[in-house]
């Protein structure tokens, strides 16, 4: 068997890293044409999909509205046989309904420590209104986790 096959995650263990993991590079197309790549926290939905916010004006979403075509990878290992990451290509999609954004913002800071529910309540409300969910719709994935790999097989 080829060492690819080898490490290649099923889609039940992608979910599983996705949902352990806290950020993802989404690399966009500029307007000059070359990548640009961004660090973003994230959510993900069934089926994959990848969630997250950002501000309307920004650069990212910018480019996004030119081009829903992205790229996602989230990565993590720093020696080879701990290397796991996931190379989504997707496209995504921009939503600035009010109520949406705020759904997301709580969700992706619900590990923050704001105290209380009222100080998180204030936080997502004074910055929802400048802001976007992007929402990206896998098509394919390439993933790797070497801790598939025998020992010593390198």
């Amino acid at each position: 068997m080829k060492k690819r096959k080898q490490v290649e995650m099923t889609e039940a263990e992608i979910d599983v890293y996705l949902g352990r993991q806290k950020k993802v590079m989404l690399a966009s197309q500029g307007r000059d044409g070359r990548p640009h790549v961004v660090p973003m926290g994230y959510l993900v939905e069934p089926g994959c999909v990848v969630v997250m916010t950002g501000f309307r004006k920004s650069q990212k979403t910018l480019n996004i509205e030119r081009s829903a075509d992205i790229s996602l990878l989230v990565e993590s290992g720093d020696l080879y046989e701990e290397l796991k990451g996931v190379l989504i290509y997707a496209r995504a999609e921009i939503i600035d309904e009010t109520d949406v954004v705020i759904d997301a913002l709580r969700r992706l800071s619900q590990d923050a420590n704001y105290g209380e529910e009222q100080a998180l309540a204030e936080t997502v409300a004074a910055t929802a209104k400048n802001r976007v969910v992007i929402r990206c719709s896998p098509e394919r994935f390439i993933s790797w986790d070497h801790s598939k790999l025998a020992k010593g097989v390198y």
